[in-house]
């Protein structure tokens, strides 16, 4: 763990199991960081990224969470991104092209320690390359992007994600949502 955060506060990228798939990560503050992910997975830069907070306070620290959030947030089962506005001190590289941003308040006890770690926002995109199909366990993982992230974690190799993905939702201000992913 202490040497993917060192990997991490360096700037390097990260393969990792997450609350659903194994993802590439990287501080999701770090634009430089944010660019050698797109480079790794050969990915058009107009498709966003999402992002994993630990605590609600953090999530809080990056956008307004509307109280219909909350209630997705409560009621869902499974993992959940939700879609916000005007996000806050996040580099332009991990917004969407409409300046919005995909984040998740993760569950998983290992992406918790990562980001409490580090000490910021971790980017998670699925550990493929472009187009590819997301990896539902470690051994799905070409070794192309193996080899090309600066750090492997070593933990759950041998498990198959629960979860394909996770659903994705967009939330407004006003109480409006939209399902972008089921």
């Amino acid at each position: 763990m202490e040497h993917a955060i060192e990997i991490l506060k360096a700037g390097g990228t990260l393969l990792y199991p997450t609350d659903t798939i194994w993802g590439i990560g990287c501080d999701a503050t770090n634009a430089d960081a944010i660019r050698k992910i797109f480079e790794i997975k050969k990915r058009d830069r107009n498709k966003s990224m999402i992002i994993l907070v630990e605590v609600e306070r953090r999530l809080q620290d990056l956008v307004n969470v509307p109280e219909i959030a909350w209630q997705l947030i409560d009621l869902s089962e499974k993992p959940i991104t939700l879609v916000y506005d005007n996000p806050r001190g996040l580099p332009a590289e991990v917004l969407a092209p409409d300046g919005s941003i995909g984040i998740r308040l993760t569950k998983d006890p290992l992406c918790k320690n990562l980001i409490k770690k580090l000490g910021a926002p971790l980017v998670s995109t699925s550990a493929n390359l472009s187009g590819d199909k997301a990896p539902m366990q470690f051994s799905d993982i070409s070794q192309e992007i193996k080899d090309a992230v600066d750090y492997v974690l070593p933990e759950r190799q041998d498990q198959v994600s629960e979860y394909p993905a996770s659903s994705v939702i967009r939330v407004w201000d006003d109480g409006r949502i939209k399902v972008l992913r089921e």
